[in-house]
């Protein structure tokens, strides 16, 4: 009597760079709600302050600012008190530069999973990008509360939000998938990361307003979506001016970092495995 035929089941990549496969990544929703929980549980194991963390990496450097930029180097801040002024952009600042670092190095760190199983790649970064959301939120809650000690209430501004929590997201995605694939193949990156950050970071209008860019410069800045973000948040929670030319290069900008990110990422996702 002869053996039943094996079925074999071949997956294959989509035809095509910019093949999403949303079908695929929707079935493997449940993978990234356990990736992002894995990244959580991990980040907070043995820790002694835990959540507090979200707390201090913000406030502590708002402290050191508000010293050297405020006091010192009497840095203008919109006519916003100082200390706020520089609170309000350093939440999201944390969160994209946390996000950032974790995406750089989440594929090399799934060696075990990229090897061994398969499944969309890109949830790897995307769940990088996705765990800090949660130390943002808490974030996020401390500067409301802090509003609202000192009498002040988040103006009407205070409803897009959620657009540019999006474009924060967003940003970190495409760095993370720039930085992911480009770490598997070149290990040097990890090394040159926390120097990018930084230089990002002062790029950034987080210790000084946008206002002291000359008018006809202004909008260049919205080639860094990072600053949308932070003037973002400023008009939102402080009432500053609204920074729509700013968030309108930058949401291009984002665009075209997100298409080609993906595309590379898609090129180079096939030898992850052999690479590893």
């Amino acid at each position: 009597m002869s053996a039943a035929p094996v079925e074999t089941t071949i997956i294959a990549p989509g035809r095509g760079r910019l093949h999403l496969r949303l079908d695929e990544l929707w079935a493997y929703r449940e993978l990234l709600y356990f990736l992002v929980w894995r990244d959580v549980k991990v980040r907070y194991r043995h820790t002694v302050l835990g959540a507090a963390w979200a707390l201090l990496q913000p406030v502590l450097t708002m402290a050191v600012f508000a010293v050297v930029f405020g006091r010192l180097a009497h840095v203008p801040s919109d006519g916003q008190p100082y200390a706020l002024f520089v609170l309000t952009a350093l939440v999201p600042w944390t969160y994209f530069a946390t996000a950032v670092a974790a995406g750089a190095n989440s594929l090399v760190g799934s060696e075990h999973l990229i090897s061994k199983v398969y499944f969309p790649r890109v949830l790897i970064p995307a769940a990088a990008v996705l765990t800090p959301m949660i130390d943002f939120l808490i974030g996020l809650a401390l500067v409301v509360t802090v509003l609202l000690a000192v009498g002040r209430v988040p103006p009407a501004a205070i409803v897009m939000l959620p657009l540019f929590v999006a474009l924060a997201g967003l940003t970190s995605l495409a760095a993370a998938l720039w930085s992911s694939a480009l770490n598997v193949k070149y290990r040097d990156v990890r090394y040159l990361l926390p120097f990018f950050i930084q230089f990002w970071m002062f790029a950034t209008p987080l210790a000084y307003p946008s206002s002291i860019v000359p008018e006809q410069w202004r909008a260049l800045l919205g080639l860094n979506p990072m600053a949308a973000v932070a003037e973002g948040f400023r008009w939102m929670l402080l009432g500053t001016a609204p920074p729509m030319a700013l968030a309108a290069v930058s949401t291009l900008v984002v665009t075209l970092a997100l298409v080609t990110g993906f595309a590379y990422f898609r090129r180079m996702e096939g030898t992850f495995a052999d690479v590893l």
